[in-house]
């Protein structure tokens, strides 16, 4: 079940506060330390409006977030542990704010799994395995928190799902705009988190999490590539992630299809009469 959730996860990848910030620092060295974040001075460096900096970033990253009704994708995953790897298509819909759809089409773990579909409501998730064995498991929203011991609720999953960067926080501890793009360090109750925007149109082609508790040693690494048109909006049509802690995991996400405004196309029922386990 902790594989079937991380699926999920995956799927399973902005928007700030406004709060004055610290002066301009060097991401480099506030970065270096794992268990502490710091800002180090640039020594004779011009005055500069730090609240209208970040009003900036703000409006960069609002703009480049997807906004939507209802959602289609076929994903091609492909999926590596420490034990196995496997490739499968993933079948999702969504509609905004209410509830998510997944159909797992393939093999996973080297198990035929045709038949398991998982849909996510504001407060609870249903597993249900139609072929061979039937049966369905209905949890609390809290029980992907439990399997993957990450801080999710329906609208950090959908926004990983669609695209929009995820875990941000209001704390901005330093930044830096180069030719690599504009990178921003937050730092908030759960991870530190260095993203990186595009120099040219502000998509997001980096994200970093790493655990603010250094004991537990989680990391969360991802990237987002291969931007298309969606309606108005830059969509990233192919992404990696990777997950650290005891184990690693790395899945890559290849979407063949996607849209949004459009009638839902992946729904399902679960029968009143499945097996409950």
């Amino acid at each position: 079940m902790r594989h079937t959730l991380l699926i999920i996860l995956v799927f399973s990848a902005l928007t700030f506060s406004c709060k004055t910030v610290k002066k301009v620092a060097t991401i480099q060295e506030a970065f270096t330390k794992k268990d502490t974040v710091q800002t180090v001075m640039i020594v004779d460096a011009p005055k500069v409006d730090s609240a209208a900096i970040v009003k900036d970033i703000m409006r960069k990253v609002a703009k480049s977030k997807i906004d939507f009704t209802t959602f289609n994708a076929k994903i091609k995953v492909g999926y590596e542990s420490a034990e196995n790897s496997d490739t499968y298509t993933a079948n999702i819909s969504i509609r905004k704010d209410s509830i998510i759809y997944i159909r797992i089409l393939g093999s996973f773990l080297g198990i035929k799994q045709e038949g398991l579909q998982v849909k996510v409501k504001r407060d609870s998730v249903f597993l249900y395995k139609k072929i061979g064995e039937r049966y369905v498991q209905n949890r609390s929203i809290g029980f992907l928190q439990e399997v993957t011991q990450i801080p999710f609720d329906f609208t950090t999953l959908q926004d990983m799902i669609i695209g929009n960067p995820v875990f941000i926080d209001s704390n901005i501890v330093s930044y830096k705009d180069n030719d690599a793009g504009l990178l921003v360090l937050m730092l908030g109750d759960t991870f530190k988190h260095l993203i990186t925007l595009a120099q040219d149109d502000k998509t997001i082609t980096h994200s970093k999490l790493d655990d603010v508790d250094i004991q537990r040693n989680r990391t969360c690494d991802i990237t987002y590539s291969s931007y298309a048109p969606l309606g108005s909006y830059r969509f990233s049509t192919y992404r990696r992630v990777v997950v650290s802690e005891k184990s690693k995991l790395d899945i890559e996400l290849d979407f063949k299809e996607y849209s949004i405004n459009e009638p839902l196309k992946y729904t399902f029922e679960i029968p009143k009469n499945a097996k409950h386990k």
